[in-house]
């Protein structure tokens, strides 16, 4: 096998994980990076590697198991050079990449495109931001929500007619975002309704007590805030900016998320969007900037070393309980297949 060097660029990543061999050593190194190859089911570190078939058998299970066993791409008969190229293209651009144009750069169908964007969308999720808090003294946070949705004017005229008679935002989907300015990060959520028990709740879950939050001012923050943090607000009928206080951070992300879904995925279900939010989640916190230069390298990496432990179904992504699945087995082909 060649030594090649990592791949730092789209191009140079096709050829280099064009090679089977090179883009198993990759990902095995993403997996074990101390060398020491554990079974995925019991743990057991006693194995013999099947070189011909690039799979283990473990001693104490007594079970064969790929590099794929207990991460996103489990019982995918896909090859790694399909998937990481997929990985590189969605952690990389900046709008974010269709199923349509992603089936056709792998020589795919759009269904099965569209399914890796998926799992891979459920591995940029940060996981980690259920346990922990951002923010603390000395530390300033935006808070600030939006509507994602269709414009009434452009629908057709009984759609139209339905959505008007809700209300203004009845036909959209909120997402509160909140922003560390610090640490240059943000989170991002679906969230049900804009009162002030949700959004409220929403900052207490990710917000440590102390922390300076800057919102605008909607009467969802108008009350009980102050009690834990040191709030401000905004009134953007009169301003956008007053000093240091503004949420200008909040509608640059907005306008990233909003652009990805009115010109890259066009149209996305209420049902799936927290996934294309946690995608764009993803790169925004890992954006090439002054205190963290990050190169597409490092994204496709930090991506590719986050896939172990998660599993998404097609099943459990449509929703559809009567769909095709079958119980995992890591090895070898499913009775029932999947869309791929």
């Amino acid at each position: 096998m060649d030594r090649l060097p990592e791949p730092k660029t789209l191009q140079e990543a096709i050829a280099y994980f064009a090679d089977p061999d090179r883009a198993f050593e990759f990902a095995k190194s993403l997996r074990w990076p101390d060398g020491n190859v554990v079974c995925p089911r019991c743990n057991a570190a006693k194995n013999s590697f099947i070189k011909t078939r690039r799979l283990w058998f473990c001693y104490a299970c007594k079970r064969q198991f790929t590099i794929k066993v207990k991460t996103i791409m489990e019982d995918s008969p896909i090859g790694l050079d399909k998937w990481m190229t997929a990985f590189w293209l969605l952690a990389n651009a900046k709008n974010g990449i269709s199923s349509h144009e992603l089936g056709r750069s792998l020589g795919v169908t759009q269904t099965t495109a569209w399914f890796m964007l998926q799992r891979i969308r459920e591995v940029l999720k940060k996981h980690s931001f259920d346990s922990s808090k951002i923010g603390g003294e000395g530390s300033t946070l935006e808070a600030d929500e939006t509507f994602v949705g269709g414009n009434v004017k452009n629908m057709h005229k009984g759609k139209r007619v339905k959505a008007e008679g809700k209300g203004p935002y009845k036909n959209k989907t909120i997402v509160q975002g909140i922003l560390d300015r610090n640490l240059r990060q943000v989170r991002a959520t679906v969230v049900p309704n804009v009162t002030r028990e949700t959004l409220q709740n929403q900052i207490l879950k990710n917000v440590k007590y102390g922390s300076t939050v800057y919102t605008d001012n909607a009467v969802a923050y108008d009350n009980g805030m102050q009690r834990r943090f040191l709030h401000d607000v905004v009134n953007k009928t009169e301003a956008y900016v007053r000093g240091q206080v503004h949420v200008n951070g909040m509608e640059n992300f907005w306008s990233l998320l909003k652009r990805s879904l009115r010109g890259t995925y066009v149209a996305v279900e209420p049902f799936h969007l927290s996934r294309y939010v946690d995608e764009q989640v993803f790169r925004y916190n890992n954006r090439n900037a002054k205190q963290t230069p990050r190169k597409d390298a490092d994204r496709f990496k930090i991506a590719m070393s986050q896939v172990v432990g998660r599993r998404l179904t097609y099943s459990d992504l449509t929703g559809k309980s009567d769909s095709p699945h079958h119980e995992t087995t890591g090895t070898g082909t499913a009775e029932i297949s999947e869309p791929f």
